[in-house]
Order: C-alpha cells, then sequence, then structure tokens
C-alpha cells in the first residue's frame, strides 16, 4: 500500500523540508544495508518482474480526499510482500522505488510532488528491508516469516503516512494532519492486513507449485475489472445522491434566500471541483453577478479564479466552453488559462427558455491527477439546466416580491414596504431618539394632469422622486404611498431635528422642471410626525401624517408637525360633509359682505362676498373648513353658485336704491378648469340685471400662477364678459410679479400677512411697496387686504396704494347691519350723483 497527495496545496514549496530527510534516510538506509547485508542486491530479472507488479498494482486505486487534498490507497503492498520474501534487501528497494517513479511519471505529478512520493517510497522501503532483514526468518513460509512480514509492511505503511503527516503539517496545517491520520489509519491497517494475507497466499503457493501463479494472475484481472465496474457504480451512484441533495436543496433553499449559496457549494461538491462559479450579467433592475464557492473557503467570493474569455466565449456561442487536458478545446481559450493558475474550466451557459442568462462553471479537479471527462460535461450539462430552471424561478419570485412592495411608476417602496419598515424601526428604537415620518404632498399635481395630461402628471411624479431620492440622507427610506404623497422615514435625535429636517429637504427638492416650452415650480407641503410622541405603531403614525399633511396644504410651502387639534378638526370636517349638502339646499349658509373703500378719500368703492355657516350643533364653521368639504365633496360648483346669486342679487338691490356697488366673489383654482363656468357666470348676470364691471372674481395666486396654460382661456373668456379679475393672496405662493403680465386680470390683492407686517417688518414694507410698483406700471389695481391700524393705512397712502380693506373700516357683515353701518358711517356733506359715499374717519 502507498499514499501520496494530489493536489497541489499552498506553499508547495515547503514539502521539500520532508522529501529531503526521507531521501537522505533512504540513500543512508540502502548504505548501510549495502555494507551489512550479503547478498544485498539479487537477479536483475526477478527484480524487474517483480518492478512491473509493483506498477500495476497501482492501477485500481481507493482515494479518500481530506481537505483540498488527496490521497490513494493502492494494493502494492502485495507485490512488496513477496519481493521481501524472495529478493534482496537492496533488490527490494530498487524495485519498489523504480515502480513509484513510473506510477509518479505516468500520472504526471508537478516536481514537488512527485519527488516526495518517490523519496517517501524508497525511506518506506528501505526501512522495511532492514526490519524484515533483522528479524528472524526461515526458507519457508512459517508463522515466524510471517510475523516478519507483518512487522516490514507496518513498518512500510507508518513511515510512508507519517511523511503524508508531516508534509501535510508543513504546507497546510497541524490540523489538517490530524484530519489525515483520522481518516487514513483505519483503511491503512485494512489494507496492510488484507494485502500482507494475499502476498502470504501468493508465497506459499509459489511454493508449493510455481503454476498457481496463474491462478493469482487470472484473480488479480478479474479484481481489476470487477473493481474497475465497482468503482463506476459507484461515481454513478454518487452522482445521483448528488443529484437529489442538489435538487432537494434548491427547493428548500427558495424561501431563505441563499439560493445560490447553496447552488454553488453543492455544484462543487458534486463536480469534485476546486471552484464553482456563478456569472449573471447586469439585466434590467438586475446588477451584475459573479459569486464563486471555492474549496477550503467559507462563503462566497465576489471573484473567480477562471478567465473571462471562457465566461464571454459561452454566453457569445450559447455552448458549452471545455478546456481540459482530457477534453482539449479552443486553443485560444487554452491559452488565456496559462497566465492563471486553472488548469481546466468548464463553463455551461444558463437558458431561461432561448434566452442565456449567464453561465455556470467549474474549475480544477480535486487532485493533480484527476481531471474533467466526456462524462462530467454532461453532468454538469444537466445541473446548469436545473439551476437555470431555479435561478429564472428565484427571479420570478424576487420580482413578483419587488413589485408587490414598490410603487411601478417611481420604483420607490410602496405603502406596505414603508409600513413594514416603520414597524421595524419602531420596534428597535433607541432611547434618546425619534423615529420620524414626513408625508410629501406635491402641490398642484391635479392641475398638471388636467393641463397636459397624466403623462406629464407622472413625469412631475418621477422628477420628485428621483429629487427625494439624491437629496434624502443613505439612512432614510424614501417611499410614494399612492397619487402625489411621498414618505421618508427615518431616525433623528428629536422633533425640532425633524422639523428641521423636513424644512431642508422641501427646500433642497423645491427647483423648476421644464415641459418642453412650460416651465413649472416643484413645490411640496410636508407633515411630519414622531414616534413615540406620536403614536405607537406604524398605522397610527401614518394616519396622523396624513392629518399634517393635509393642514399643511392650507398653508402653501409650510411644514405642519401633527398635534390632537389637528386630528379632530379633520374629524370635524368629516362630519361636516352631509351637514353642508343639506344647508346648501336649505339656505342655512349666509353671506357677509366686507367693504374695500378707497385709501385716500375712504370713499367705498365695492364689497367682498363671504360665506358663512353657522351650524345648530358645532356653531359658527370656518369658512376654510367647509369651503375644504365641499371641494372634497364635490359641492364646491354649489357653494360657488350660491355666493354669486347672492352677492348679484344684493348688488341690484343696492343699485335699485341709487347706490350702485360692485362685489367680489372668491373662486376657487378648481372652477376655472370648469368650461362651463364662464357661461354660468354670463346667465346670472343677465339673470339678475346686473352690469359685468360691478362682478369681480378673486382666484387665489396658486390658481392662476400655476405654471400652466390652462387657466387662461377660462379668464379670457371671463374678461371678455367684461368681468373684473382679481390675483387673491399674492405673494403667499412662489410666483413673481412677472407672472402676471400674461394674465388677463385687473386686480392684485396683496394678502393681509404682509400688509399688518408693514409697520414694524421692513422686509414686508419693502415687498408690498415693490407689488405695489411693478403693477401700477403693468396697468393693474392694488388692493390691500388686513388694514387695522391708522399707521399701516399712512404707509400704504405713502407707497401709493388705491384700495384696502380691513377691520379698520369694518369687519365682514351680514346684509342688514352692512346696510346699517353704511348709513352710520356716510358723510351727509360728500353725497353727490357723481362720487362714491365718502367715510367718516374711524376713531
Amino acid at each position: 500500500m502507498t499514499s501520496r497527495p494530489r493536489s497541489a496545496p499552498r506553499q508547495t514549496e515547503h514539502a521539500w523540508l520532508i522529501t529531503g530527510p526521507l531521501a537522505l534516510c533512504a540513500v543512508v538506509v540502502c548504505l548501510l544495508l549495502g555494507l551489512t547485508v550479503d547478498t544485498a542486491l539479487g537477479e536483475l530479472p526477478a527484480t524487474v518482474l517483480l518492478s512491473v507488479a509493483m506498477a500495476l498494482a497501482a492501477i485500481p486505486t481507493i482515494s479518500v480526499v481530506i481537505r483540498r487534498q488527496a490521497f490513494d490507497v493502492f494494493p502494492t503492498e502485495i507485490p512488496l510482500v513477496v519481493a521481501l520474501f524472495v529478493l534482496p534487501p537492496l533488490s527490494v528497494v530498487l524495485a519498489y522505488t523504480v515502480a513509484s517513479l513510473a506510477i509518479q511519471v505516468r500520472r504526471r505529478l508537478l516536481p514537488v510532488k512527485l519527488w516526495f512520493n518517490v523519496a517517501g517510497a524508497a525511506a518506506a522501503t528501505s526501512l522495511a528491508a532492514v526490519v524484515y532483514t533483522v528479524l528472524p526468518t526461515s526458507a519457508a513460509a512459517e508463522p515466524a516469516t510471517w510475523a516478519a512480514l507483518l512487522a516490514a509492511v507496518g513498518t512500510h505503511t507508518m513511515v510512508q503516512l507519517a511523511a503524508l503527516a508531516g508534509v501535510f503539517t508543513v504546507v497546510q496545517s497541524w490540523q489538517a494532519s490530524r484530519e489525515l491520520i483520522r481518516a487514513a489509519s483505519l483503511p491503512m491497517l485494512l489494507g496492510v492486513t488484507i494485502n500482507l494475507s494475499i502476498g502470504l497466499l501468493i508465497i506459499i503457493a509459489w511454493r508449493s507449485n510455481p503454476w498457481s501463479l496463474l491462478i493469482f494472475a487470472g484473480l488479480a484481472v478479474a479484481f481489476a475489472l470487477v473493481y474497475r465496474s465497482y468503482a463506476q457504480f459507484l461515481r454513478q451512484h454518487r452522482t445521483l445522491s448528488e443529484m437529489y441533495e442538489l435538487t432537494k436543496a434548491i427547493t428548500e433553499s427558495g424561501p431563505e434566500g441563499n439560493l445560490i449559496d447553496v447552488l454553488l457549494v453543492r455544484i462543487r461538491s458534486l463536480m469534485q471541483a476546486e471552484s464553482a462559479t456563478l456569472w449573471l450579467p447586469a439585466q434590467g433592475r438586475h446588477p451584475e453577478v459573479l459569486l464563486t464557492a471555492q474549496e477550503g473557503k467559507p462563503g462566497l467570493l465576489d471573484s473567480t479564479p477562471g478567465p473571462a474569455a471562457l465566461r464571454a466565449a459561452a454566453l457569445a456561442r450559447q455552448e458549452t466552453v471545455a478546456v481540459s487536458n482530457r477534453l482539449a478545446g479552443d486553443p485560444e481559450l487554452r491559452e488565456a488559462l496559462e497566465p492563471t493558475s486553472v488548469k481546466e474550466v468548464i463553463a455551461v451557459p444558463l437558458r431561461s427558455g432561448k434566452a442565456v442568462i449567464g453561465t455556470l462553471e467549474v474549475a480544477n479537479r480535486l487532485g493533480d491527477t484527476n481531471f474533467f471527462r466526456t462524462a462530467d460535461v454532461t453532468v454538469f450539462e444537466t445541473v446548469a439546466a436545473h439551476a437555470a430552471v431555479a435561478l429564472e424561478n428565484s427571479r420570478l419570485v424576487d420580482r413578483l416580491r419587488h413589485d408587490a412592495y414598490h410603487d411601478g411608476l417611481t420604483k420607490l417602496p410602496n405603502r406596505r414596504r414603508i409600513l413594514g419598515a416603520l414597524a421595524e424601526a419602531v420596534r428597535i428604537r433607541a432611547p434618546g431618539e425619534v423615529v420620524a415620518l414626513l408625508l410629501f404632498d406635491v402641490d398642484r399635481l391635479r392641475q398638471v394632469n388636467e393641463a397636459l395630461g397624466h403623462a406629464a402628471g407622472d413625469r412631475v411624479l418621477v422628477e420628485v422622486a428621483d429629487r427625494l431620492r439624491g437629496c434624502a440622507p443613505s439612512a432614510a427610506l424614501v417611499g410614494r404611498v399612492g397619487g402625489d404623497e411621498f414618505l421618508v422615514t427615518l431616525r433623528l435625535e428629536s422633533v425640532e431635528a425633524a422639523l428641521e429636517f423636513g424644512g431642508q429637504l422641501r427646500e433642497q427638492i423645491r427647483d423648476e422642471m421644464v415641459f418642453d416650452a412650460l416651465t413649472l415650480d416643484v413645490d411640496t407641503a410636508v407633515g411630519v410626525v414622531v414616534h413615540p410622541d406620536h403614536g405607537s405603531d406604524a398605522a397610527t403614525l401614518l394616519q396622523r401624517v396624513d392629518v399634517a399633511a393635509t393642514v399643511a396644504k392650507s398653508a402653501p410651502g409650510s411644514v405642519q408637525l401633527y398635534n390632537p387639534a389637528l386630528e379632530s378638526r379633520s374629524l370635524h370636517r368629516l362630519g361636516l360633509a352631509g351637514d353642508l349638502r343639506s344647508a346648501l339646499e336649505n339656505d342655512e349658509l349666509e353671506i357677509y359682505y366686507q367693504p374695500k373703500v378707497t385709501l385716500r378719500h375712504r370713499r367705498l368703492v365695492g364689497v367682498e362676498c363671504l360665506a358663512r355657516w353657522e351650524h345648530p350643533t358645532h356653531g359658527t364653521v370656518a369658512p376654510r373648513d367647509f369651503v375644504a368639504v365641499a371641494e372634497h365633496t364635490g359641492q364646491l360648483g354649489r357653494l360657488t353658485e350660491f355666493v354669486l346669486r347672492e352677492g348679484l342679487r344684493h348688488s341690484r338691490d343696492w343699485a335699485h336704491g341709487g347706490q350702485s356697488l360692485a362685489v367680489a366673489v372668491n373662486v376657487s383654482a378648481r372652477t376655472l378648469t370648469d368650461q362651463r363656468f364662464p357661461e354660468q357666470v354670463r346667465e346670472l348676470l343677465e339673470e339678475y340685471g346686473v352690469p359685468a364691471q360691478l362682478l369681480t372674481l378673486e382666484i387665489p395666486e396658486a390658481g392662476v400662477l400655476d405654471g400652466t396654460e390652462r387657466p387662461i382661456p377660462t379668464l379670457r373668456r371671463l374678461r371678455d364678459l367684461g368681468v373684473r379679475l382679481s390675483v387673491d393672496d399674492f405673494g403667499t405662493g412662489s410666483s413673481s410679479l412677472a407672472h402676471l403680465r400674461r394674465l388677463p386680470v385687473h386686480e392684485v390683492k396683496v394678502d393681509h400677512s404682509f400688509v399688518q407686517g408693514m409697520a414694524t417688518d421692513p422686509g414686508d414694507l419693502a415687498i408690498v411697496n415693490a407689488v405695489v410698483t411693478l403693477s401700477q406700471q403693468f396697468g393693474l389695481t392694488v388692493v390691500a387686504e388686513g388694514v387695522e391700524s391708522e399707521l399701516t393705512l399712512e404707509l400704504l397712502q405713502d407707497i401709493g396704494c388705491e384700495v384696502g380693506q380691513g377691520f379698520l373700516f369694518s369687519r365682514p357683515l351680514p346684509f342688514e347691519r352692512l346696510e346699517a353701518w353704511f348709513g352710520a358711517q356716510i358723510d351727509p356733506e360728500s353725497i353727490s350723483s357723481s362720487e362714491l359715499p365718502r367715510l367718516r374717519v374711524v376713531p
């Protein structure tokens, strides 16, 4: 029996540390044998015959793999037993050494391993010869001779095992040496016993009848054939078992998502290869995958020893590429292997239908003398077919899972994914931090959809998604929860930090967006909630951040932190929906009027019509609440018609009483999208007999300056009717005065927030001054809202503002009280047929 390493370990040059002493031992022992033993060298023919027998005995082998090393067990002890009995010591050493050299050369081992095996064989045989020589023996095959042969063969085996253990320790580690001894001890012991027994039988038979050797020769040939068939059966059985285990592992690994790990490790084991590599080129949203399972290294590597040219060839040719000593292969591809440590590769394309999605490859059969064969290629192609189906199914499941948790338009996580991540963040929140949830509601998306189509609206959403993804920190999760709403969640140190982050992120994503010849300003309203202050679970946080964002929309450009009062307000609005319908049907709403006065001469020029609702249960309902309810329940048209009718009816009554006053009615931006609205206005003017110039329609800035052309045709039709048009709440949005030049409007109303701050804030004073100056240059009338003090009045007069309204003159009043107020305030001396009524100075 003999053993030898079969694959080149790392730092194989260190094997010379064992090879050298073995060779020296063999030389010294042989010199001692030659000097001390008579007839130390026997006849040459017998020596050659036994050397050939030893070489032939090495053909049937039993292989054992330890880590990346392999050793073979041969029945060469049988001819060794015979040689020790019939030949002198040096002839035995010579025969066994020559046979070992022939075996190693035939197996084409690396020089380091070849000389290690030869030196080990020479040293083991020489020491075995010494043991047999010094022990008492007889010419007959008696038990004393059996004992001497057993000791000699045992010495031979132990020396070879010790040599292997030594080289494993030097080249790899003492753990590998321990594994070798544990794995090889029992097979070697059994091999020694069996080989010694067979050798003794041959000796006894030969001593009694030399022709009996023919019987043993026939048995040897039969054994070789049977062993070959048995070995082939074992390989096939092992292959089928590995294929079954591979299929089972693929099936069980799917849900856990570790398919590639299981796949490559199993394939490497099945093919007995040093490495197995999966390569999937980038495809769609799937990035490139290059992973390798390598013998002796845990986990998967993101590199491979095989050259990329082989994978590219398999992918381009859509056929198996095999380069090996036994399989030949393309000469160009064989040249690609030369600069690498790879001696052979099989690369198989992975097919999904008719398409090739990647390659699967194995490199280097374990052991220097082992190579991939044609049968291995067939097995590997079968494995690759199973792997391709498994990978494609895995990708399909991954795609379905991705689609279930991501928005199809923006590719961001959807509501389900955000809720899951938020729930996990809430569960593992660390002390001293908050989990912030911010909802970004895109302004004026409905107008974009109506004016430019849903494709343009989709472009806006994709652009907002890209900006949020680009501006949010890497620790944040950005998602879309539907419509025009986006969510961002992350951990922060405090509520104040969450508010600051919301404002910063909103400013970062604000920018113009160009649609062909149109330019839109992308802006958002932001709602903010934090855990644990505003909720203990994801669903509650999501519901409350939606409430905060809804409130933020009523004040453009704001960042609103949730508080319980907001939720009660939302619930209040929800309860008002049915009541508002009933109130409109039963005329329960009332119109209040706020005077509009010339600031220079305090003459009444008109009134603004304001709807008021006194609910029988809830009391006074704020206009912003029931207007919002009307917008969301489709009752806005009826509410607008009601205000128009009441305003025009009273304007007609005033005209009949000799007081011709203009009335102003607020119109929602959504109303301007109704193509029938100008015709409705014309019909109402005719019905009440009011001149069109006495009606002013006030449209919020965001409704006419949204970056689209959609409102302009409606505004022009209204202007052609003679109706005056006013831009309300100017300055609260992101528009500039230059935008007014393209609009058919007559008037600009400066928002009360700037007017009320004129007396104390130089910035507000500068804004109002700029609006007044430029508007007058454009030929527009300027109305100042919120005039509440004499100082504000004087400042407005100084900068040339023409008209104002506010508590300094009067609060909004119902029709009856307005009549009384009007009579009490008029200066009789100022009344004439050609002038508007002049008001007394209000104390």
